[in-house]
């Protein structure tokens, strides 16, 4: 060991500032409530700033696991203001370490710095969207750093009962360009003992900021043609307005006229995949405090005497703008999704999925059921969407987009990253339908097995489904799961996943066997020729009706706007046109090839797109350009080509 005498004590490593006492005109020390609701001295933190760090060649560090959501709750309002006011470049939603992430990276690129690299611990949530941004502004800066290597999802061991339950990430970062090793858990036992087993795989490459390796998700674009249809439901910010059927009742349900518009059916993410608890939720979107109080007493008096002092205190706690808000409108639910609303209006039901979940399952519900916050909804009632969500080509892509989360490793819809950037297939009526009806029938039988064996939860049937898929045969299926596996009748819904899967594979005109790779290579690439074709003024929309009158201005640069649908001619067969870019063009032709069981000439790729002039000359263009780069090979003079394997 050797001192170089460099180390702080009581050193805040993202937050300077002079603190003072906040006092009232009277000099007197202001006080607010604190966590454990005894009241604390306010303190704010004057001239706040980033601290200069300590020269080194090396930084490790396991920074306190804080998410975005939870630094006003864990860090007071002064210290969080104080630190986004010293880091004005970060989002607020964005986690606790990440604010030690972004200044290493800062400091890694500096001129004239000594840092070599720089390695943290964080929560697994670090591959979430708020905080692949800070990382992907450093990722594609002028002056980029690289991932060299990363554990995107691992265990947080020994775990004991006074142990982080939570599952952790690992990020190792250099300046330049390079690839990196990514280790991935394969296996993992005997957490809990003092020698537990954990088998990683590994790959290397260029590690993209959800701390994958290979296709880059972060480059798409969202589509206009999915644009006002997907929002999360409603944000109550007050349990009062939840009840049960039977104090809907004593509150006027049933004999008030119009109460029914204002007390429905409510359900979250553990009423669909578990069991629904049988609620109802006050609804008072636009009515005033004095309509509610006029025609809906009860309701009134109850929403006053169990939400308006839940919120009052809350302000009291941390008077921020969304809490004086929600005071001065207490009635209302925190969050009513004014935009989700008129796409649900006159639908008789709607597609949801939650949130955060072990598998991701979309299914429809009635248009009178109102979906909670931690809900995804899709404001559709077709089929087809139903089908195409739940097919194996999207959810591939979902899991990818989204990423993972918390100590249950689940899974994430994030509605801006899986759903806006999402290109639906152009199909033919023919195939349309073949999606509706697997789609109609994969709903059905769920529910319908729900309704039998409401005991049987949906993550009880995926869970068992999830295991014929990995391999284990029904007879190895131990008693519990046999059980679920007769009541559920999983081998049914297997059937039905493996029909709906055809079908959408079909609709895009790509094999059903293609690999994850393959499947995220191409809808990259198609996500990029419908982004040129949007900006052409070509929107492919999902639900043209609804959307063409409230969205279908002219897009920038044109001076029309065409209007299309997912629906094409049988004589058309559902293909795509040929992207305008050179970018976009590329990364089909990649993706092409990618998917290709051997080599592939111009013609053959040519085909897979709408016709226009020159295309094969076009496509023959940008292979050859490939071979010059070295991401393909030829063997018959520059006819057909593959890509270059690694060794």
């Amino acid at each position: 060991m050797k001192a170089f005498r460099n180390v702080r004590g009581s050193f805040d490593a993202v937050l300077d500032s002079e603190p003072v006492l906040a006092r009232d005109e009277s000099g007197k020390p202001l006080t607010r409530l604190g966590s454990d609701g005894t009241p604390q001295p306010v303190t704010l933190h004057r001239n706040p700033r980033r601290p200069e760090w300590p020269s080194a060649e090396f930084i490790v560090g396991n920074p306190p696991f804080i998410g975005g959501k939870d630094l006003r709750a864990r860090l007071g309002d002064a210290y969080t203001e104080a630190l986004w006011a010293a880091h004005p470049h970060m989002n607020e939603s964005a986690d606790f370490v990440m604010f030690w992430w972004d200044r290493a990276a800062e400091l890694l690129t500096r001129k004239g710095t000594v840092l070599r690299r720089f390695g943290f611990v964080t929560t697994n949530s670090i591959s979430q969207v708020f905080q692949r941004r800070v990382m992907e502004r450093h990722l594609k800066a002028k002056r980029p750093v690289s991932l060299v290597a990363a554990i995107p999802d691992h265990p947080w061991t020994k775990a004991t009962r006074d142990a982080a339950a939570v599952r952790i990430a690992m990020t190792v970062v250099e300046a330049g360009t390079r690839d990196g090793v990514l280790r991935e858990v394969i296996q993992e036992e005997g957490l809990d003992t003092d020698q537990p087993t954990v088998e990683l795989d590994e790959r290397v490459g260029t590690i993209n900021s959800d701390l994958t390796v290979g296709v880059d998700l972060s480059a798409t674009k969202p589509l206009r043609a999915n644009e006002g249809l997907s929002s999360r439901g409603m944000s109550l910010h007050g349990a009062g307005f939840i009840v049960t059927p039977e104090k809907a009742t004593s509150l006027g349900l049933g004999r008030r006229s119009g109460l029914e518009r204002h007390i429905r059916p409510y359900r979250n993410g553990r009423d669909l995949t578990a069991r629904p608890r049988g609620v109802m939720v006050i609804d008072l979107f636009g009515l005033s405090a004095e309509e509610v109080r006029s025609r809906f007493p009860e309701v009134y008096q109850h929403v006053l005497t169990t939400v308006k002092p839940e919120r009052e205190k809350q302000f009291v706690k941390s008077p921020t703008k969304d809490a004086e808000a929600y005071v001065r409108l207490w009635w209302a639910f925190g969050k009513p999704r004014q935009e989700l609303r008129p796409a649900l209006e006159g639908l008789p039901r709607y597609v949801v999925t939650v949130e955060t979940m072990r598998h991701r399952v979309f299914q429809f519900l009635d248009a009178s059921i109102l979906p909670d916050n931690k809900l995804v909804a899709v404001a559709t009632d077709d089929a087809l969407h139903l089908g195409v969500l739940s097919s194996r080509i999207h959810v591939t892509w979902a899991v990818r987009a989204g990423g993972w989360l918390g100590v249950g490793n689940d899974s994430v819809y994030v509605k801006s990253r899986c759903f806006d950037p999402f290109p639906f297939p152009l199909t033919t009526p023919a195939k349309v339908e073949r999606i509706r009806r697997a789609g109609e029938a994969l709903d059905a039988h769920r529910k319908e097995r729900r309704t039998l064996h409401p005991e049987v939860s949906l993550t009880d049937a995926y869970n068992v489904l999830a295991k014929l898929q990995a391999g284990t045969t029904v007879a190895s299926l131990n008693e519990a799961d046999r059980a679920i596996l007769e009541a559920a009748l999983v081998l049914v819904l297997r059937e039905l996943h493996d029909d709906l899967d055809a079908a959408v594979a079909d609709a895009y005109g790509w094999p059903a066997n293609l690999t994850e790779d393959d499947i995220l290579a191409r809808l990259v690439a198609l996500n990029k020729a419908r982004a040129a074709d949007e900006l052409r003024g070509v929107v492919h929309w999902l639900r043209p009706g609804f959307q063409v009158p409230r969205l279908g201005a002219p897009a920038k640069g044109t001076g029309e706007q065409v209007e299309a649908d997912l629906v094409v001619a049988d004589g058309a067969a559902g293909k795509p046109g040929f992207p305008l870019d050179d970018m976009a063009q590329t990364a089909v032709v990649m993706a092409a090839l990618m998917g290709a069981a051997g080599p592939l000439d111009a013609t053959t790729i040519a085909s897979g797109f709408r016709k226009t002039r020159r295309l094969e000359e076009r496509v023959g263009s940008v292979l050859a350009a490939l071979s010059r780069l070295g991401f393909v090979t030829t063997t018959d003079g520059g006819r057909s080509y593959a890509l270059r394997r690694a060794a």
